[in-house]
Parts: structure tokens; C-alpha cells; sequence
């Protein structure tokens, strides 16, 4: 069973799926795998018929503890320590930073067909809706202090209280401290010394803590937000479940305060950018904005989808990942039209055709006839072939408006990434009116191999990829040449690198006219050297 579906299979009642963001800058595409998750378990939840309803907070009320690298480092550094929602937005599209930031993240859950309810915690604290939390947990603030102890072996003194005030005078949450609390008024100091990265103002004062005044930490604020809420299931990113982690002292601090049972939880795994935990607030990593305008909504779906969630996914936009992504959700698609004809409902979809049915934006899996985003991306960059011609001409199929719609969309991807992502390595530079000087280092075996190749491929009938790879395989299994040799001849005959696309796919894109006289000229060259290194 597939993991959402056996999580939708064992809940019990009416389900609130909760999720969360704090919208510190440009949201980067790691964010969207919780994001996913959570909606995927909604949609499970409500296919296998149970009341749910699936919310998104915004934790606005948080600090903005760095400037983003794309900012403007003066005027945004004064706002350090401030509730983002009371921070100025970067440009006038927005009323505050919160909210600008956030609206960009919205488009793209919009564009990936997900519609929760989206509730901002400025407004839960203002509206006096977490009041009565904030007194409970002040009142209980020797069991928080017993939580984090326990839990995570944090000390916090005697007069630790759990609340941070906006600081009245300089308008700071990050450095504030509560030490006293009279049931309706705390006593509060915005200290210098607080943390490394911002100084508070010295102001100390007695203030009420409602009605937006200030905030809960965000792991007691965690446990307002379940119970107010009413959540009955939210995960979490691998760093806040592990042991002893943030949602073990949350756990404890629902016990003990409210002496009520947790939301269901599962952790879920980081999605890696060459091996690095992607930051919305250090700028690291590609933002959820920019992935979504390279890839259709299916796929960008599918890319969280195809890993189990307490897997890593390491992406990174570069020519292997993307066409390998393509390549596993048109595998995927081939499968299902194979038994779509003994398919009539979810339930009867093999385990590993899950993924592309949670990928899709409503509830219908639609076949096509793939094309190779691999091929394409070498189509494009060659101006003497019609993109759609050569489409047409090589696909094993006769195509349909759907299966055009699709290649318009690979292409449209293929565009784009070679636009703004290609390195010049990944990209397809063919010589065609001189031989690469790299062409010009090639061994007796490679010169030996080009020449037998040379002489099959004069003979060649079928000038098509699938016949040409198969000559260039049966070529150098017959001189017992090894593969990875002799394709690197190949590839330095015409594009002067050792490595490109598919070799079969390449010559074929190449009049039968060029590619013979390239082989003889490069033939010829070498020859011509090893016989000058000789005499």
C-alpha cells in the first residue's frame, strides 16, 4: 500500500491536516515536499471517504533573524528582530514582508493544484484567539521549563517565562524576555546581550501579553496552534523529529500543559541542492518560484512524490536530473497505458504507479506517447532541423493532440533550462565545418574503430538513432573494443568533448554525407600524425 494511503487507511474521525511555513524570504523548492506530503495525505484521506480538512499556517509572527543576499542590506538590516509581518515589503505588491513572500509561495501551490486553508498567526494573536493559551501556558511555565529540560536537557532559569513581548520602544521580538507574570500583565526586559546577531533596546516594562502583544515560542506556539485548531495530523522535517528535537519537546509540552494527546506525526527527509540543506533565508538553493516555472505541475509533483518521504532527494537542475526525472515519469506512464485496460478505479493502481496518480492535478491519470526530453534538448540546439518535424518524424508513434501537448510542454522545459541552467558542458556544440583539435588525439584503437565504422555506416540503409546506436555497439563488440572507448571517438570527432548525448541519437541528427567525411577527415588527421611520430 502506498504510504499516504495506509496513513488514510488507519485514521480515525474527522481529520485537520496542518502545515506550516515562516516566511523569512524567497521560499526555495525544499519547502514544497512538506507541502506535497501534506496534501497528498489530505487527498488520501479523502478518497478513502473521511472528513478532512487540510490547513496552512504562516508563522509571520516569527523574527526576521537574516537579510536574504537579494535584499537590500541597508535598509532591511534595521528591521532585524522584528516580526516579519511588521517588516516593509521589498516592493508595493504587498502590504508587509510576510505577505509578500508568502504570495509568491501561494502562486505556486496554486500551480500544483493545492488549496489549503491558509491562516496567518498575526491574526490569531491579535484577534485574541491564542489569549487564552498564552495565560495556560504562562501559568504553567514550570512545565514547559520540565519539558525542555526532560526532553531536550535545556535549563531554562526560574524566571523563565514562555512568551516574547514586541519590544514597545524599538519594536524587537528577537530579544525580548519575560520574567514575571501577574495573570494579566508580564514583566518584560528587550535585552542587549540577547542574541549574537541582533541588540535589543534595554527597555523593560509590565505589559499585557494578548491581543498580538507578543508571541509564544514557536514550539509552545506549536501546541496552541493543534489545539485551537483542532489538528489531527502534521509532519515534520527530519530536523525537528529527531531525538530529543523540537517535536519531542512539543509532544511533552502538550502532555504536561494540556494533558491531551498529539497530532499524528512522521518525519519527512530534506531535499538536498548538491548535498546542501536548502535556506529560504540564506538564499540557498533554487526558490519554489523559479523550479515551478521550469517544470509542468505533474512533474514537479512527481519529483517530491517519486521518493519515500524519509528519503533525502538531492536536486539540482542540471541535465542528468531533469531528463532522468522526465524519463521515470514517462516509464511510469507507459506501465499504466499497458494495464489501463484492466484498470478502473485507484485502488486497482500497482504501488508504483501511486506516485503518478498523486502527481496529477485532479483525479484522472491521462496516457500520451512519450517523447525524450534528452532528445529534445539536442533537437533545439540544432538550427538546420524544424523541432517539430524531427518530433513527428521520429516518434514510434503517430501523435495525437495530447501527445503534442505534452512535447510542447518538454520543450517549453527544454527551452528554458537550456536558457538558464545549461553549463557549457551540458550543452550540444557540433563542428561542422572543421575537425575539433581534440578530435586530433586519438589512439591506433579509436583511429581503428572510426575506420570500420566509417566503412559500415557507408552501407547503412536506416539512418535512424535505435539502428545507428545498435552499428555503433556491434561495431565495437566485433573489434573488441571497449564501449566507453570507442564512443568517446565519436564524441570527440563531432563535438570536441568525451561525453554527450546518446551516440546513435547524435549521428542521426547529422546528414549520412557529414558524418561519413567527418569520420574520414578525422581518419585522415590522425593517421597523418601517428605516421609523423613514427618517422
Amino acid at each position: 500500500m502506498f504510504w499516504a494511503d495506509k496513513i488514510a487507511a488507519d485514521a480515525q474521525g474527522y481529520q485537520v491536516v496542518n502545515d506550516s511555513k515562516t516566511p523569512s524570504g524567497r521560499v526555495h523548492v525544499g519547502s514544497l515536499r512538506g507541502v506535497v506530503i501534506h496534501d497528498v495525505i489530505y487527498r488520501a484521506l479523502k478518497y478513502a471517504g473521511k472528513s478532512v480538512k487540510f490547513l496552512y499556517g504562516v508563522d509571520d509572527y516569527d523574527a526576521l533573524d537574516t537579510v536574504p543576499k537579494y535584499l537590500d542590506q541597508d535598509k532591511f538590516s534595521p528591521y532585524l528582530g522584528f516580526p516579519l509581518c511588521n517588516v516593509p515589503s521589498p516592493e508595493d505588491t504587498a502590504s508587509d514582508y510576510a505577505k509578500y513572500f508568502m504570495a509568491e509561495f501561494l502562486e505556486v501551490f496554486e500551480y500544483l493544484g493545492i488549496r489549503p486553508d491558509v491562516y496567518y498567526l498575526r491574526d490569531l494573536y491579535r484577534s485574541g484567539q491564542l489569549n487564552p493559551y498564552i495565560d495556560i501556558f504562562l501559568k504553567n511555565a514550570h512545565l514547559v521549563r520540565e519539558a525542555y529540560k526532560e526532553v531536550s536537557k535545556a535549563n531554562r532559569p526560574d524566571n523563565w517565562y514562555p512568551f516574547q513581548i514586541i519590544c514597545e520602544k524599538c519594536g524587537k521580538i528577537a530579544t525580548t524576555e519575560v520574567t514575571n507574570y501577574n495573570s494579566s500583565e508580564v514583566f518584560y526586559t528587550c535585552k542587549p546581550d540577547a542574541t549574537n546577531w541582533v541588540q535589543g533596546c534595554g527597555h523593560s516594562a509590565w505589559i499585557s501579553p494578548f491581543d498580538g502583544n507578543g508571541k509564544l515560542p514557536w514550539k509552545v506556539e506549536w501546541v496552541a496552534k493543534w489545539d485551537l485548531l483542532g489538528v489531527t495530523l502534521e509532519m515534520a522535517g527530519k530536523d525537528h523529529s529527531q531525538k530529543g528535537g523540537s517535536r519531542e519537546v512539543a509532544n511533552a509540552i502538550c502532555h504536561k500543559v494540556l494533558g491531551k494527546k498529539p497530532p499524528f506525526h512522521s518525519p519527512y527527509e530534506f531535499i538536498l541542492v548538491n548535498g546542501t540543506k536548502m535556506s529560504s533565508s540564506k538564499g540557498v538553493g533554487s526558490s519554489a518560484k523559479e523550479i515551478a516555472e521550469l517544470f509542468p505541475p505533474e512533474l514537479l509533483r512527481f519529483l517530491m512524490l517519486r521518493t519515500q518521504p524519509k528519503t533525502v532527494i538531492n536536486f539540482a537542475p542540471n541535465y542528468e536530473t531533469i531528463t532522468r526525472l522526465f524519463r521515470d515519469y514517462d516509464s511510469l506512464i507507459e506501465k499504466y497505458q499497458t494495464l489501463s485496460a484492466t484498470i478502473s478505479a485507484k485502488n486497482q493502481l500497482t504501488k508504483d504507479l501511486m506516485p503518478i496518480f498523486y502527481s496529477q492535478l485532479n483525479e484522472e491519470i491521462k496516457a500520451y506517447h512519450p517523447f525524450e526530453l534528452s532528445t529534445i534538448i539536442s533537437l533545439l540546439q540544432l538550427p538546420h532541423l524544424d523541432i517539430k518535424n524531427e518530433i513527428a518524424k521520429r516518434s514510434s508513434e503517430s501523435m495525437n493532440d495530447f501527445d503534442w501537448q505534452v512535447a510542447n510542454q518538454k520543450i517549453a522545459v527544454a527551452e528554458k533550462w537550456l536558457q538558464d541552467y545549461a553549463d557549457d558542458e551540458e550543452k550540444l556544440v557540433l563542428y561542422f565545418d572543421r575537425v575539433p583539435e581534440k578530435a586530433l588525439e586519438l589512439d591506433q584503437e579509436q583511429v581503428f574503430y572510426l575506420e570500420k565504422l566509417k566503412e559500415t555506416l557507408e552501407n547503412i540503409v536506416t539512418w535512424d538513432s535505435e539502428e545507428l546506436q545498435t552499428t555503433l555497439f556491434s561495431t565495437a563488440k566485433e573489434l573488441n573494443i571497449a564501449q566507453p572507448i570507442a564512443f568517446k571517438a565519436i564524441y570527440l570527432s563531432f563535438m570536441g568533448k568525451e561525453r554527450g548525448p546518446k551516440a546513435g541519437a547524435l549521428l542521426s541528427y547529422l546528414d549520412k554525407s557529414l558524418v561519413v567525411t567527418r569520420l574520414r577527415d578525422v581518419i585522415k588527421e590522425n593517421l597523418s600524425k601517428i605516421d609523423r611520430i613514427y618517422l
